[in-house]
């Protein structure tokens, strides 16, 4: 497969360089993984679609972890830059949550991986938001270092309970999704603060903007699951998910000339949640307007993915990749 060269074999030289970032590409991958599982459960898509792109993002997934855990060895200080860096510390949490979407697209076709990925994942990102949180209370951070990339170590509280129903008692599900809900609205307040105050994100930031859709599309996928129920609370944080995915196709033009980055996969994870939260929605209420507008969503999420995957083989194959900003 073309995407198989997208993470091919790094030069010593070069693997300093590979980005944290980059675990961004395997919650890209599983989010769309776990679309057509769901989709194949509640409107009836072909099993095998999803089968196949569960083998090939766990492949994926051990590929770019082994390149990290190499770079460790090799650049401690490499890694210690970026664990201190105000920016892409918050991306450390991509790793754990692609381990809790792995759990969640194993669920019910092979249990006990799926628990030994939800214990890692879940012990993991209670880490790297505790620590993440530190070094924002630690650090004077400036008011342009903020970007919806802050939202990753938050979001990842709120997939915690998808994934560990059944696994853990749900009071220990409450407990990450009191994190999720309480700091998704501090943070959101900082964000747009930022956006309508401050100067303008930089244009590798931009495609961030897209992470406003994930807390209240994953929020409600996580509400529900816990709840069991379809409430009032439970329609506004899929409407505010919704909302956030009209206003970034309405901003359409902020998008179209940006050069790429490894951010363009800032494009991928929240258009995959916020179909996941209507493939539930349409399984929840049977309304045609949720089925017909999660196809929908499932075409448009399957041709972003391609599109900034094919991006990322071309800029990988030019060595534009992996290399000091």
């Amino acid at each position: 497969m073309q995407q198989e060269e997208m993470i091919k074999s790094i030069p010593s030289d070069r693997l300093q360089f590979f980005p944290i970032m980059m675990f961004a590409i395997v919650m890209g991958l599983a989010g769309l993984t776990l679309v057509y599982k769901k989709v194949s459960e509640a409107l009836y898509l072909p099993s095998i679609i999803y089968m196949l792109m569960m083998v090939f993002t766990t492949i994926i997934f051990f590929i770019i972890l082994y390149f990290y855990l190499s770079k460790i060895m090799k650049h401690k200080n490499e890694v210690k830059k970026e664990f201190s860096h105000p920016i892409r510390i918050n991306f450390f949490a991509a790793s754990s949550i692609s381990i809790l979407i792995l759990s969640m697209i194993y669920r019910h076709t092979f249990d006990p991986l799926a628990q030994i990925f939800f214990i890692v994942g879940a012990v993991l990102h209670i880490f790297f938001t505790f620590y993440t949180i530190k070094f924002w209370i630690n650090n004077n951070l400036e008011m342009q270092h903020s970007n919806p990339a802050w939202f990753i170590p938050i979001v990842g509280n709120l997939i915690v309970p998808i994934a560990g129903k059944g696994f853990v008692d749900d009071t220990v599900l409450y407990f990450y999704f009191s994190i999720g809900i309480f700091f998704w609205i501090i943070l959101f307040s900082i964000i747009l603060n930022r956006i309508i105050f401050h100067t303008q994100f930089a244009p590798k930031f931009m495609p961030t903007l897209f992470i406003l859709i994930a807390p209240p599309a994953i929020g409600f996928i996580s509400y529900v699951k816990l709840t069991g129920s379809l409430d009032f609370f439970a329609q506004i944080l899929f409407n505010l998910g919704l909302f956030f995915t009209i206003l970034v196709f309405v901003m359409y033009k902020n998008f179209i000339n940006i050069k790429f980055f490894i951010s363009w996969w800032a494009f991928t994870f929240p258009m995959a949640a916020i179909t996941l939260a209507t493939v539930l929605m349409y399984d929840l209420t049977h309304k045609f307007f949720y089925g017909l507008l999660a196809y929908v969503l499932t075409i448009i999420t399957t041709v972003i993915i391609v599109l900034v995957a094919k991006q990322t083989i071309i800029h990988m194959n030019k060595k534009e990749i992996c290399i000091m900003e």
